[in-house]
């Protein structure tokens, strides 16, 4: 007879509900499903998105920060009312 495929939730529980003997076969099904857990993705995602904007910034700034500071020099240096 074949085992029913059961959720990762359906497993959580029925460790709960259990007679709280904990074998190492049901240790290791926690340690497994604890390291494929993937809910800590979306912040490594997330954290990963905006390195990779710092860095597009920081170079973009590097690159024509000296053009874009010139530029607002001379237009300074045209208004009328600098000394």
């Amino acid at each position: 007879m074949t085992k029913p495929c059961l959720s990762r939730e359906a497993r959580m529980n029925a460790r709960v509900a259990g007679s709280g003997d904990t074998g190492k076969a049901e240790v290791a099904l926690t340690l497994g499903s604890a390291i494929r857990a993937d809910e800590g993705q979306d912040l490594a995602e997330y954290a990963i998105l905006i390195g990779l904007i710092a860095l597009v910034v920081i170079g973009a700034v590097t690159l024509f920060g000296g053009g874009v500071v010139a530029l607002y020099q001379n237009i300074v240096a045209t208004l009328p009312f600098t000394d």
